[in-house]
């Protein structure tokens, strides 16, 4: 049995912790976050009355009483917890970006490469059930072989959408704790990562990362992040947020994610991400003159119940995990290049890739997406 201990018990914890439920695998045994109310809280909320409490991540990590930390804290404080927990030789699961710069990133690598204990980066949109759908046709050589991929990141208002503490709308919207902005750096890291899980890492990007107020807020939209490939292959990133567009079907943020993959001789889309807009079918695939639609399940909480089921596969069979640090500077690498050409007004050249082939990943992930989290294909 797994004894789990999660830093960090902000609002992604409650689906970081979905993962768990109905194992018999792993238990989590430990909570630790600097507000002792949010431990109390979670505590309470999963049904843990004897977990251990910390407000020191070294004390848990040094405690004994936990083999595998799920890191889910401001991005600023990844590289540090996380060098900590793999010095302690614990599994290692980090939320999304690994580090803030790739130096660090390279500190983490080197650091996981002297330990035999699973350590990776905990990326949730791959295990969404209609991406896997996607990736599943890609595999299948439905569209042929791919040769450009759209990305839109679309946020509006919903009266569905949980409520987000003032605290995680603070970090996100300070560059030097989030790096960057809270829509094309932190949620944008998501896109990044569909966007090397499809075409790998681009050999150069371009981005121009707009603004706009709400209330006493800054978000980076609208903005554009154009990407190239050695392959000729290309990307396109776009981030809007529409104070006036009614996002439906969540329980979550009030935004939607759609993905466009054209191949040499298809076509792929996925029209539904964490929301709805309209009624169409959640995957779409058009081939040799034919449309094939594909309905999958599209609660946002099935790719984290995905990612979680995949590390504790991944510990119990000794595979290396989706994703690993190296793939994670891959796609780092990727959004930082971002960042600095819309600072330079340039396009930037991004470095080789220091991790497996995203072909390599994607035919894993597709088989072995866990079961429950599969995206189950329809009929035309």
């Amino acid at each position: 049995m797994l004894r789990v201990g999660i830093i960090g018990c902000g609002r992604i914890s409650d689906l970081h912790m979905l993962g768990y439920r109905g194992r018999d695998d792993a238990r989590v045994v430990a909570l630790c976050d600097v507000d002792p109310e949010n431990t109390a809280a979670k505590s309470k909320q999963w049904q843990l009355p004897d977990a251990a409490i910390f407000e020191d991540y070294r004390q848990m990590c040094e405690s004994g009483l936990v083999d595998l930390v799920e890191i889910i804290v401001p991005h600023h404080l990844h590289y540090e917890i996380a060098a900590f927990a793999i010095g302690r030789d614990l599994h290692v699961s980090l939320q999304k970006p690994m580090s803030l710069d790739l130096a660090d990133a390279d500190r983490l690598i080197s650091a996981a490469s002297d330990t035999s204990r699973v350590v990776r980066l905990y990326e949730n949109f791959l295990f969404y059930p209609p991406v896997l759908k996607a990736l599943e046709l890609i595999e299948q050589g439905v569209i042929g072989k791919p040769l450009s991929l759209r990305l839109k990141s679309n946020a509006g208002y919903s009266p569905n959408a949980w409520d987000i503490p003032f605290p995680a709308l603070l970090w996100r919207h300070t560059p030097e704790e989030c790096g960057g902005g809270p829509l094309v750096f932190d949620d944008g890291h998501h896109k990044f990562s569909l966007a090397w899980i499809v075409l790998g890492q681009p050999s150069e990007v371009h981005a121009w990362i707009g603004s706009t107020f709400v209330l006493s807020f800054e978000l980076d939209s609208p903005s554009l992040v154009s990407m190239r490939y050695e392959s000729g292959a290309v990307a396109s990133l776009e981030v809007v947020y529409s104070q006036d567009l009614l996002i439906q079907g969540t329980e979550h943020y009030a935004q939607d994610d759609r993905m466009e993959v054209t191949g040499t001789k298809g076509v792929i889309w996925v029209n539904r991400g964490h929301g709805q807009i309209g009624d169409v079918p959640t995957v779409v695939s058009y081939t040799d003159g034919r449309i094939e639609t594909y309905e999958c399940p599209t609660g946002w909480e099935q790719s984290f119940i995905g990612a979680t089921r995949s590390l504790l596969d991944t510990i119990a069979s000794g595979r290396e995990p989706i994703l690993t640090l190296a793939e994670g500077r891959d796609v780092l690498a990727a959004a930082l290049a971002a960042q600095q050409s819309a600072k330079d007004g340039s396009v930037v050249l991004v470095p080789d890739p220091v991790g497996r082939s995203p072909q390599s990943v994607r035919a894993e992930l597709v088989q072995s997406a866990p079961a429950g989290a599969d995206a189950a294909g329809g009929g035309a």
